[in-house]
C-alpha cells in the first residue's frame, strides 16, 4: 500500500493504518492523545508510540478523573518510571490537564463537543500531493491553542494542537496517494 511516507515501520504502520486520522469522539481517546502529542514535545512521535502501551499503564488508563487527583507521591512513581518520558514539566501538566479537562466537560457537556467546535464538528478534507505542503499550524490549530492555554492547558501550542487535530481526525492530513485519504473521505484534486 502507498502510505503517507512517514510510516515505514512498526508501530508507525499500524498506527498509521487504523488510527491516524479517523474522526476519535470517545473523551478519553480524546484525553489520551491531547497527553501523548504534549510529551511528544521536542521527541520522535515514534518514540511516542512505542511508550504508549506504558502510558497508559502509568496514567491509570488515561483517566481524567484519577489523574486529576495524582499527588506528590504519584509524580514520583511517574518520575521514576523508565517506561515514560520522565520529565517533570510533562508529568505536571498531565496532572493540571487532567483538572482542565474536566472543567471543561462540565462547562460544555463533553470534551469533544469542545474540541470539535474548533473544526464545525467535521472533519477538515486537505488535498495534499507531498508532506512539504503539510503545515505545522493552522488558523484552527491557532484558535484551539489560544483557548486551551487561556484555560490553563500546558503543553498545548498550536503545533501541538494541529498534531492532535491530525491523530484524531479533525483534518485528513493523508496525502492523495495514501488510500486511507479516500477512505476518511477525501477526494482528490482535478489535475
Amino acid at each position: 500500500m502507498p502510505r503517507c511516507p512517514w510510516a515505514t515501520t512498526e508501530p508507525a504502520v499500524t498506527y498509521h493504518d487504523d488510527e491516524w486520522g479517523v474522526p476519535a469522539h470517545d473523551d478519553r481517546l480524546l484525553f489520551e492523545f491531547l497527553i501523548l502529542e504534549g510529551a511528544q514535545a521536542g521527541l520522535s512521535w515514534i518514540t511516542i508510540l512505542k511508550k504508549r502501551e506504558n502510558y497508559r499503564k502509568a496514567f491509570n488508563g488515561f483517566r481524567p478523573e484519577r489523574i486529576a487527583r495524582y499527588g506528590a507521591r504519584d509524580v514520583q512513581r511517574l518520575l521514576g518510571d523508565a517506561g515514560i518520558v520522565r520529565n517533570r514539566l510533562k508529568i505536571a501538566a498531565t496532572i493540571e490537564n487532567a483538572k482542565m479537562f474536566r472543567a471543561v466537560q462540565k462547562e460544555f457537556g463533553t470534551f469533544d463537543a469542545y474540541l470539535w467546535s474548533f473544526v464545525g464538528g467535521k472533519p477538515i478534507q486537505n488535498q495534499w500531493r507531498s508532506m512539504a505542503e503539510v503545515p505545522a499550524r493552522t488558523a484552527e490549530s491557532d484558535a484551539m491553542s489560544r483557548d486551551l492555554r487561556r484555560r490553563g492547558f500546558k503543553f498545548v501550542g498550536s503545533t501541538i494542537c494541529y498534531a492532535l487535530m491530525q491523530a484524531t481526525g479533525m483534518v485528513n492530513d493523508h496525502l492523495e496517494t495514501c488510500p486511507r485519504h479516500a477512505e476518511l473521505g477525501g477526494v482528490r484534486r482535478r489535475k
